[in-house]
């Protein structure tokens, strides 16, 4: 079974600027970038970057966790999703248990892919609580910056890696990640993970208390 299709991120980043009341100017000067980038990831033309993606929730005031949620997301505002995507809404209203546990199959996870050569695959989600529970993989040459920048964002940050190397920039410390090694820390620190092997990072993440 393949995994399942997730809403564009574009669009539920899109409805969430508009329920706001934020331009689409004035949302890409608090991310930092440029107008045309936000509307190209709206309108799913290119997808964010990690450092980006937390940006954007952090300005909107959403968590990263609602952009997984089919229910969350809606194909509003002239962004017409796929079939794929309709399939799996379907899917998602037949039987929302699948969605939410306690039970996810191998073949269910929900996935977001990064154009930073970063994989999310949502391993679980108990209503109302806080935390992102994800299966993340970085690509050979992936980062979670596409531009090198630090990154910080709301909450505390739990991993384990299981395959690969990471190296983990944080502060002004650098450490190599290697399998069995777990990383905990708390997000406002301006961190950066990047992978300059040439097998995929692999591993399990927590992150915690993040933006309502």
């Amino acid at each position: 079974m393949s995994a399942a299709v997730v809403p564009p991120v574009g669009a539920r980043i899109r409805q969430a600027r508009l329920e706001r009341g934020t331009s689409l100017r004035a949302l890409a000067r608090e991310v930092g970038v440029s107008a045309s980038l936000v509307s190209q990831i709206e309108t799913g033309k290119s997808q964010p970057s990690v450092s980006t993606l937390y940006a954007i929730t952090t300005v909107l005031g959403i968590s990263v966790e609602s952009l997984f949620d089919a229910r969350a997301s809606s194909p509003m505002a002239g962004v017409n999703p796929p079939g794929a995507v309709l399939h799996a809404l379907a899917a998602f209203a037949a039987d929302p248990g699948r969605r939410i546990g306690p039970l996810v199959g191998a073949g269910e996870r929900e996935t977001l892919e990064l154009d930073s050569g970063v994989v999310w695959e949502r391993l679980g989600r108990v209503p109302g609580a806080d935390v992102d529970f994800l299966l993340v993989t970085y690509r050979p040459g992936g980062s979670s910056s596409g531009s090198g920048a630090l990154m910080r964002h709301s909450g505390t940050e739990y991993g384990y890696l299981t395959s690969g190397e990471l190296i983990l920039t944080l502060g002004f410390d650098e450490y190599t990640v290697r399998p069995g090694d777990a990383v905990s820390f708390e997000s406002t620190t301006p961190h950066r993970y990047r992978n300059d092997g040439e097998v995929p990072a692999v591993g399990v993440w927590f992150v915690s208390g993040d933006v309502q």
